[in-house]
């Protein structure tokens, strides 16, 4: 098990670095799109290379922080009913999710995905845009963002399978703050409990 935590520690070492610097491209594409837009109504005149550029930017922002989105728990999840239930049980819902649903998705599209990346590499395929960009580069970012999606749910397993052996912290508050769905659910409750006990309150008086 001490391995297994050992190769999670890394995984979350790899995509904790990739968003750190993921934020550059959101950047570069913000600029780009300024840019162009700024050229386009001052000068009259817009490049579809340039525009191309934006959007491939953004997919590979999107994409390749993936990993580190799952690291930091920020994916969409349905705390308003997941926050109820006991910690083990929430802990094995994340363990059947990353077993039986996020793993195989990841698998199966880089299966069908690589090979098309492949064909497109060695064909060169170019936008049908005039001025457009090759499109191998942005296809590629499916593959990169996916197997580090899948492998930060091998790590994401690792760490709650480890928990439930009483060998790893719990992996559900290791950051140390709530998600904003976890808040978002908490205030639901608490605003529902309040409406439970108005009624008892104006009874009394």
């Amino acid at each position: 098990m001490q391995a297994l935590l050992k190769l999670s520690k890394a995984i979350d070492w790899l995509n904790a670095q990739v968003g750190k610097y993921a934020i550059w491209l959101i950047f570069a594409a913000t600029l780009i799109s300024a840019g162009n837009a700024v050229v386009r109504k001052v000068f009259n005149y817009s490049s579809n290379a340039w525009l191309e550029v934006q959007w491939y930017l953004f997919a590979w922002s999107f994409l390749v922080a993936a990993g580190y989105t799952l690291l930091q728990r920020e994916h969409v999840r349905i705390d308003v009913l997941n926050s109820r239930l006991p910690k083990k049980v929430q802990v094995w819902i994340d363990i059947l999710g990353f077993a039986f649903f996020l793993t195989p998705l990841c698998v199966v599209v880089l299966y069908l995905n690589i090979p098309m990346v492949i064909e497109k590499f060695q064909s060169g395929e170019m936008s049908a845009n005039a001025g457009g960009l090759v499109r191998w580069p942005v296809w590629l970012a499916l593959p990169v963002g996916f197997a580090l999606l899948l492998l930060q749910g091998w790590s994401e397993l690792i760490k709650r399978v480890a928990y439930l052996r009483g060998q790893g912290p719990d992996p559900m508050g290791r950051l140390g703050e709530k998600s904003a769905e976890e808040e978002l659910a908490q205030e639901l409750l608490r605003a529902a409990q309040n409406n439970d006990t108005a009624p008892a309150a104006g009874g009394a008086r």
